[in-house]
């Protein structure tokens, strides 16, 4: 499998598919994606080359599918990716294997293999760190501008719910992550109750 020059595709292809108003699921929330994944991967004692190359072209075309749609983007991800990695020498089972991360992704998370319960981690790494409330305040907008939220009381409600309903599954995401997340979800519980 050549991940160089599938990466280089995935980076074009969402540089200029996805749309702007995807103020958090654009390009650099892949990027962000790509290296906390890579990151708990190496914490985690993940080592064999092939198992980390699979972990970051899923990390890569995991939110593919927002080039075509917003709701089931996971699953028009993975059609699009068994269509296009066979070009870069992926085999079937490998490409399997990234669907399952990709599919993994989809809320309520339900990771079935390690390399799954990474990119989950790495997906909703934001949760449990500092830079969370302007990428929250990212999502926001991204899903005011579908009328999918209506205003910053009821988003607030929603990332409570969200919050409380979340869990990490590495050790790592659990060590790291996990004691900010609650703490973010405790103010958010003051915000929803003073309204």
């Amino acid at each position: 499998m050549n991940v160089a020059e599938a990466e280089q595709f995935a980076i074009s292809t969402l540089a200029s598919g996805l749309s702007p108003t995807l103020y958090y699921h654009g390009l650099h929330h892949v990027l962000d994606v790509v290296e906390a994944a890579g990151r708990i991967a190496q914490a985690e004692y993940i080592t064999d080359a092939e198992s980390l190359n699979l972990l970051k072209t899923a990390a890569l075309f995991h939110d593919i599918g927002f080039i075509s749609t917003y709701n089931g983007h996971e699953a028009w991800g993975c059609q699009y990716v068994r269509e296009v990695l066979p070009r870069f020498g992926y085999e079937q089972g490998q490409i399997e294997a990234i669907c399952g991360m990709i599919m993994a992704t989809r809320v309520p998370q339900m990771p079935q293999t390690k390399l799954e319960e990474i990119l989950c981690d790495a997906d909703l790494d934001y949760l449990g760190r500092n830079d969370f409330e302007p990428i929250a305040h990212s999502l926001y907008d991204e899903l005011k501008v579908r009328n999918m939220v209506a205003d910053e009381t009821a988003w607030n409600r929603i990332q409570v719910k969200f919050l409380e309903s979340h869990h990490y599954w590495t050790p790592t995401a659990i060590a790291t992550r996990q004691a900010a997340k609650q703490q973010r979800l405790d103010a958010l519980r003051v915000l929803v109750d003073a309204v």
